[in-house]
Order: C-alpha cells, then sequence, then structure tokens
C-alpha cells in the first residue's frame, strides 16, 4: 500500500509538472501572438513614414524654389541654363526628353512584349515555355548602366551607320535599349493576365468555329485587357524613371526639341548631373534639383495610380 502511495504521489506531481509546463507554454505563445501583430504593425508604418519623409524632403526644398523661381516660368520655360551668368530653369525641355524616351521605349517594347506574352501563353508548350520564359526574363536582372553602355557603344553606330543624321549622344538609341529592357515587364505581366482567362472561353471559342487566333485576339485578350493595359502603364512608368541609360546614351544637351536625331536630356538624367557635385547647396541650381524629383515623383505616382484604375476598372471576374 505504501508502494502505491508512492506512486499515484509521483504520479500527481508529473501531472503538475506537465500542466505548469503548458501554463508556461500558452503564456508563451499569448505574447507572442500579441507581439507578433505589433511588429508586423511597426513594419508597415516604417515603409509609410518612408514615404512620407521623402515627400515631405522634395516638397521642402522644391517650395524653396519656387521662391526663387516663378513656378509658371518653371513649367512653361522652355530654355534651360542653371549654368550660366543669367540662369533659366525652364523644365520643357527635360520634360520633353523623358516624353519622347519613353514613347519610343513603348513602341519598342508594346509590340514586341504583347507578341512574346501571346506565344508564351496561347502558342508554346509547356517545355518551350519554361525554356523561354527564363531566357526572356534574363533581359530585366542586367543591369541598367549595362545597358546604357550597350545603346552608347553598339545602338548607336548601327543607327548612325543606318542614319547618317543621328548625332553620336541622341534620343533615339536610348529609347530603344529602354524598350528591350522592359520587354520582360510587359511580357510577364501579360502572360499572367492571359493565363488568368480560364480555358472554358478558349474552348468556347473553338466549339463554335473559331481558328486559334481568332480565340486568341477576340476571346483571350479582351478577356485580359486591363492585365494588359496595366502591363503597358508600369512599363511607362518604369521608362520614365530610367536613369543609367539616358544618361550615358542621350547626353546632357538641354534641348527643347522634338527631333530625335539631337542629344536631349530627361529629368533622370538631370538629376544626377546636378547631384555630381556641381551645384553647391542652397543655390538656386541645387533647389532645381528637388523641383524636378518632385515632377519627376508625381509623373510615376499618376502612371501607377492610373495603372491601379485600370486594373479596378476593367477586371474580368470569373
Amino acid at each position: 500500500m505504501a508502494i502505491n502511495s508512492n506512486a499515484n504521489k509521483g504520479n500527481a506531481v508529473q501531472v503538475k509538472e506537465l500542466i505548469e509546463q503548458k501554463k508556461k507554454k500558452k503564456t508563451m505563445l499569448n505574447v507572442v501572438e500579441k507581439a507578433v501583430p505589433a511588429l508586423l504593425f511597426l513594419f508597415a508604418v516604417i515603409s509609410i513614414l518612408t514615404t512620407a519623409g521623402i515627400i515631405f524632403t522634395l516638397l521642402t526644398e522644391t517650395i524653396e524654389f519656387f521662391k526663387q523661381v516663378p513656378i509658371w516660368e518653371f513649367f512653361t520655360g522652355k530654355i534651360l541654363k542653371p549654368l550660366s551668368q543669367t540662369p533659366e530653369f525652364g523644365v520643357l525641355p527635360l520634360l520633353a526628353g523623358t516624353i519622347i524616351s519613353s514613347v519610343i521605349a513603348m513602341l519598342v517594347a508594346g509590340p514586341i512584349g504583347l507578341m512574346a506574352a501571346i506565344y508564351l501563353s496561347e502558342y508554346a508548350s509547356n517545355k518551350v515555355r519554361r525554356v523561354l520564359k527564363p531566357l526572356l526574363e534574363v533581359l530585366a536582372g542586367i543591369p541598367t548602366i549595362v545597358y546604357g553602355f550597350f545603346a552608347f557603344t553598339f545602338v548607336t553606330p548601327v543607327i548612325r551607320s543606318i542614319w547618317p543624321a543621328v548625332e553620336a549622344t541622341n534620343i533615339l538609341s536610348p529609347g530603344i535599349v529602354m524598350g528591350i529592357m522592359i520587354i520582360p515587364m510587359i511580357a510577364s505581366l501579360s502572360e499572367d493576365a492571359m493565363n488568368s482567362v480560364p480555358n472554358s472561353m478558349r474552348e468556347g471559342a473553338l466549339a463554335l468555329g473559331a481558328t486559334k487566333l481568332e480565340s486568341t485576339f477576340k476571346v483571350v485578350i479582351p478577356a485580359a485587357l486591363s492585365g494588359i493595359i496595366a502591363s503597358f502603364v508600369l512599363g511607362i512608368s518604369r521608362a520614365i524613371g530610367e536613369t543609367m541609360i539616358v544618361t550615358i546614351a542621350s547626353g546632357s544637351s538641354k534641348n527643347f526639341t522634338f527631333d530625335l536625331t539631337q542629344s536631349m536630356q530627361t529629368m533622370t538624367a538631370y538629376i544626377v548631373e546636378v547631384s555630381g557635385g556641381e551645384a553647391p547647396a542652397g543655390s538656386t541650381i541645387y533647389y532645381s534639383l528637388y523641383a524636378v524629383a518632385m515632377t519627376l515623383f508625381v509623373f510615376t505616382l499618376i502612371m501607377n495610380l492610373l495603372a491601379r484604375y485600370i486594373s479596378r476598372k476593367f477586371r474580368e471576374e470569373y
């Protein structure tokens, strides 16, 4: 009887220990459960505060610039001479260079990227797709400075051999190379949009007598139109914000022209030039850096908001 009593006491002690251990584990789990949401919220707040800090910095320095240069003169001026004896700060030459290079890029990337997406989504076998898609996305991993030297040392000489009037630095060459750079973005996003279209819609079109081509262009592409348009808008946004390609290949001439053969400067290239150390802090040219950066920020923000609006407005749900 004594032995049984001792055994029962030992079992009771073990049970109590197990209960205490479970309580401790539960307490720790409760602490972790409460801490993780707070930690995640902190990370979210950090990203928001970072964005707010960027906007605050751009705004404060841009306001200082517009205290010295009238805002109307900045946005309507056709002459940009920040380092002359009588400096002028018209942003139109930079806007023209940015818009022209982005349009050229989209004229290159749009058709090629869309056709590549159509082939990968509708015509390529699984084996071919597994090979071609990674090869296509390799373009996205090439550093932009490499693209810049490629535009300057290869594309420009080729263009000049065909079109001698093109200058050594011009807006056409970097525009073409930027288009090559954003092909993977448009192709990948457009393919994802087309792959999201149910196969039943393709099969229904084929059952009604449509060919593969008719099914692609009359059923699949209209159904995936929101994603395709959003990929184009994001591609334009990427082209607008590109820096190294235009800095190397388009030159630093601040010409307000629409002649593709001439050297032009974009907003990003101007920011690189001014931030290179020629502008003393507190000077007008120094503050112009932030005014141009703010203009660029607004451009890209509008493009991103437009892409989100298009995605929501024309999204098809199946």
